[in-house]
C-alpha cells in the first residue's frame, strides 16, 4: 500500500516548524561528529532544559516532572522525565545510537614513508573502503595524558584548519586495480591518512614524522607516546548541508543514527508532565555490535534504572521492581532504514521498501536473510503504534532492509527486547547509508520528531 508524500500534507505553519527543526539538526550534525562530542552537546542542552545529573539526586525523593540524565564514560547518555505513574508501570523509551562508521587512529599510528607522513588507521563499523579515499578528512577525539589531563582534538572543521586525505591510485596506472572486486579495490591496511610532508632540517631518518611531532608538541602538547592513550577518529571534514535545488534534503556525515538521536532528544526536551516516565537512551558502539562498557549490551542502562528506583521509592530497592519496570516498558528502537534508491532498484522489494519524504519507517523485523539477529515485533504492539501515529497525524510507512538474500543489518532492538518489553525499529529512511555522506529528507526528520513526541505520551 503506497503512502503519501509528506510534503503534500503540510500547511505554512508546519513548513516553518519543519525548517526550524532541521536547522537545529544541521547544527547538531556539524557540532557532534563523534559520540563524545554528541554527549557533550546533549548534556549542555539537557542542563538548559532543566535536567540534573543522576549523581546529584541519588537517595533523594524525586517528584513527577523531575528531569534527570546519566552519562556513561562520556559516550552514552540516558535521560528521564519522571512520570506520575510508578516506574514499575513501565517507561516509554526512545533508543538510538550516536556512533557512526569512521576510521580510528591506531595506538602506534605515526610513520613516514618516501617523504610523506601518515596516520595508520583501523576502520570502525561497516564501510565501503573505496568511498573514503581522496575526500577531505578531519581528526576528532581526545588524548589522555599520564598526568590525567585530557587534550581535545578537532582539526579540519574550521576554514583555517588543515584537512587530511587518503590517496588513491591514479586512473592512468589502475588497469589492474579496476579489475578487482569492490571489497579489494582499497585494502583496509591502505586506509592510512596523509598528515604531513615537510622534513625537519638536519634529520637523516623519519624527518617528516619528526616534523609532524614537532607540530603536535607545539600546538597540542602531545608526545608520540600519548597516542597509546588516545581516541582519535577520522571523519569527513565539513558541515552538514542542505541538498537539492529545493533544499528539501540534508547531506551530512553520521545521519546513521544521529538523525534519530536528535529528533528523539528534541521530543524529549519538549515534554513537561507525562503519565508514564519518558526515557531517551542514546548509546555508543551499535555499529560494532553494541559491545563494551558504553554499548547497549553493557549494564549501564539497567544499573541507571536501578539507581532511579532506589532514589524514587520510599521502600528499600529490590530487584523485582527493576524487572517489572523494564518488562512493562515499551520502546521505539529509533534507527535509520535504507531508503529506496531507484538507481539500485534490483536490491529492493519495492512494495516493502521505505521512501524518502513519506515519513518515519516502522520495521517489524530487521536482521539478515531468515530474520537472523532480529527482534520480530508483536502484531499487537504494531497495531497500538498505528493508532498512536494516526491519532497524532504522523506520516509513517512500513519498510524492510532490502531484498531478503541481499544482506541485512541489526539495531539495538533485540537487546532491549530481552527484558520482555515491547520493542520495534522506527526511524528515518536514508540514502547512502554508511557512506561518508548520507542523504535524508527534511520531511522525514520532521515526521520522526512528531512520531517520537506522540510516543512519549502513549499509555
Amino acid at each position: 500500500m503506497e503512502r503519501v508524500n509528506a510534503w503534500t500534507t503540510y500547511n505554512k505553519k508546519q513548513k516553518e516548524e519543519l525548517e526550524t527543526l532541521n536547522k537545529g539538526y544541521i547544527d547538531f550534525l556539524s557540532t557532534g561528529k563523534t559520540e563524545r562530542e554528541c554527549v557533550k552537546e546533549i548534556v549542555a542542552q539537557a542542563k538548559a532544559a532543566g535536567y540534573i545529573s543522576l549523581e546529584k539526586v541519588v537517595k533523594q525523593d524525586i517528584a513527577p516532572g523531575t528531569k534527570i540524565y546519566a552519562v556513561c564514560m562520556d559516550k552514552t547518555i540516558a535521560l528521564f522525565n519522571i512520570g506520575k505513574k510508578p516506574l514499575t508501570d513501565g517507561m516509554n523509551i526512545l533508543g538510538a545510537h550516536i556512533d557512526s562508521p569512521r576510521l580510528d587512529v591506531k595506538s602506534y599510528p605515526l610513520y613516514d614513508n618516501s617523504d610523506l607522513a601518515y596516520f595508520d588507521t583501523h576502520y570502525y563499523g561497516g564501510i565501503k573502503k573505496y568511498q573514503w579515499v581522496t575526500i577531505p578528512l578531519a581528526i576528532h577525539g581526545v588524548v589522555a595524558k599520564k598526568d590525567g589531563s585530557i587534550v581535545d582534538v578537532n582539526i579540519g572543521e574550521k576554514p583555517e584548519d588543515p584537512v587530511f586525505c587518503i590517496s588513491d591510485l591514479l586512473i592512468h596506472l589502475a588497469s589492474k586495480q579496476m579489475t578487482k572486486k569492490a571489497t579489494e579495490v582499497v585494502e583496509g591496511e591502505n586506509l592510512d591518512v596523509i598528515v604531513g610532508s615537510i622534513p625537519v632540517d638536519d634529520e637523516e631518518k623519519n624527518a617528516v614524522k619528526k616534523g609532524v611531532l614537532d607540530i603536535l608538541k607545539k600546538q597540542y602538547q602531545i608526545d608520540e607516546e600519548d597516542f597509546m592513550s588516545a581516541e582519535l577518529e577520522v571523519v569527513p571534514a565539513g558541515p552538514a548541508r542542505e541538498a537539492g535545488f529545493d533544499k528539501s534534503m540534508i547531506l551530512a556525515y553520521g545521519q546513521d543514527d544521529r538523525v534519530c538521536a536528535y529528533t528523539s532528544l528534541v521530543a524529549m526536551f519538549e515534554k513537561t508532565d507525562v503519565d508514564r516516565t519518558a526515557c531517551c537512551l542514546l548509546a555508543d558502539k551499535e555499529e560494532i555490535g553494541s559491545v563494551g562498557a558504553t554499548g547497549m549490551r553493557s549494564k549501564f542502562f539497567e544499573n541507571t534504572v536501578a539507581e532511579l528506583l532506589d532514589a524514587v521509592g520510599n521502600e528499600p530497592y529490590n530487584e523485582m521492581d527493576l524487572k517489572r519496570t523494564l518488562a512493562n516498558s515499551m520502546m521505539l528502537s529509533s534507527d535509520v532504514s535504507a531508503g529506496y534508491d531507484p538507481l539500485y532498484s534490483e536490491n529492493f522489494d519495492k512494495r516493502n521498501s521505505s521512501f524518502l519524504g513519506r515519513g518515519v519507517v516502522l520495521k517489524k523485523y530487521n536482521g539478515a536473510r531468515g530474520k537472523s539477529g532480529s527482534n520480530d515485533a508483536n502484531a499487537e504492539y504494531l497495531g497500538k503504534l498505528r493508532k498512536i501515529f494516526d491519532d497524532n497525524k504522523v506520516n509513517f510507512q512500513m519498510g524492510e532492509l532490502g531484498k531478503i538474500d541481499r544482506g541485512g543489518g541489526g539495531t539495538i532492538a533485540y537487546i532491549l527486547s530481552l527484558y520482555g518489553m515491547e520493542v520495534v525499529d522506527c526511524g528515518v529512511p536514508v540514502l547512502n547509508m554508511h557512506a561518508p555522506w548520507e542523504l535524508a529528507s527534511k520531511a522525514d526528520v520532521y515526521e520522526a520528531y512528531k512520531c517520537y513526541k506522540a510516543f512519549l505520551d502513549a499509555e
